[in-house]
């Protein structure tokens, strides 16, 4: 029998520890082995009860979040998941959490966030960072990124050309190597990371600062052009479109897909059908098979296609079934993708 998942719930507030207890107590691989309303209470809990993954809220009395994250990741690291407000200043505090070493991020259940739907997010969560490769995260930190040695006229020729990434768990900080290591010349990107709602505002404008490029949470008829990465907006699907030698996106609702919404697999079919032969797809870390069928659709489409290896990647998920249908031309660990991507935009 496979051993169950033992999770720590870390939350000032007895509603949500009630909540996120009773939908986790239904499933027969998860084990809510205890609670805590503030960090001190938690550190005692994870010393004698082990847990394989926390959910920890970020603002919480007697020490905040942030501080016990960083002490956590320094003296006993384990997968986290960040538990915010709906807010601007909940979404910069997760940006801050994710990069100390929070795999993955979620939207506290309120009036306007569906209790089962968070239920149904909240496992997908848990089991899929209950699988982080822990060596990968270290190495991610560390691992100097492959800087492009690439010529400006050789991108400067590049005007239709696209690059199409989707990333899921470790994706924030996977796309932050991929976007710091483009020129600022470099072919617009369009991105998919699954976040929710208003934490994709504060994720754009973190990468704005660490990158050459511009990057931007995308609106509807948003232009794409070159230096321009577009990241979609968390509850909401992104495709990319084009009228005659430009491209632009259109942002909207729909289904889920996968369970996802913005879905990576929507945005590759589109870009599969507008730009065909002119983009590269980039599928990066993440649990599930969002992307996968769409990358094969931009490979039959005439479009290079790269998937992140297994050694690098939190987890090997999404790359690992793009892999299985044949629609990644390449694997390359995560600190050469951004080479890699140039390389087969000017080939």
């Amino acid at each position: 029998m496979n051993k169950r998942i033992k999770v720590l719930v870390v939350d000032d507030s007895a509603v949500v520890r009630k909540v996120f207890g009773d939908e986790l107590s239904r499933e027969k691989d998860i084990e809510v082995v205890g609670t805590a309303p503030d960090p001190y209470v938690a550190r005692d809990k994870i010393v004698k009860l082990k847990p394989d993954v926390i959910t920890l809220d970020i603002e919480m009395p007697r020490m905040d979040g942030l501080t016990f994250l960083k002490k956590l990741m320094r003296y006993y690291p384990l997968p986290v998941i960040i538990v915010s407000s709906l807010t601007s200043k909940g979404g910069k505090l997760v940006m801050e959490a994710l990069s100390l070493g929070a795999v993955e991020v979620m939207s506290k259940p309120s009036s306007a966030y569906s209790v089962g739907e968070m239920g149904v997010q909240l496992v997908d969560k848990i089991r899929a960072v209950a699988m982080v490769n822990v060596e990968a995260r270290g190495e991610e930190s560390s691992e100097e990124t492959i800087q492009p040695k690439m010529a400006s006229e050789a991108l400067s020729k590049t005007t239709n050309k696209v690059i199409a990434i989707g990333a899921s768990t470790g994706g924030t900080e996977a796309l932050k190597v991929v976007l710091t290591g483009m020129p600022p010349h470099a072919p617009g990107i369009v991105a998919v990371q699954h976040m929710p709602a208003n934490f994709t505002a504060a994720f754009a404008e973190r990468l704005n600062g660490l990158s050459a490029m511009t990057v931007k949470e995308a609106r509807d008829g948003d232009s794409l052009a070159n230096g321009v990465a577009l990241i979609a907006p968390g509850n909401y699907h992104m495709l990319l479109k084009r009228s005659g030698a430009k491209y632009y996106v259109q942002v909207k609702t729909g289904p889920l897909v996968h369970h996802q919404r913005p879905a990576v697999d929507v945005l590759f079919h589109s870009v599969a059908e507008y730009a065909g032969g002119n983009a590269v797809g980039v599928i990066l870390t993440g649990m599930g098979s969002d992307g996968a069928l769409g990358l094969l659709k931009m490979k039959e489409a005439g479009a290079r296609t790269l998937a992140q290896d297994e050694r690098s990647c939190i987890v090997f998920g999404m790359p690992k079934e793009a892999i299985k249908l044949g629609a990644a031309e390449k694997v390359v660990p995560l600190n050469r993708i951004a080479q890699t991507a140039l390389n087969l935009i000017v080939e």
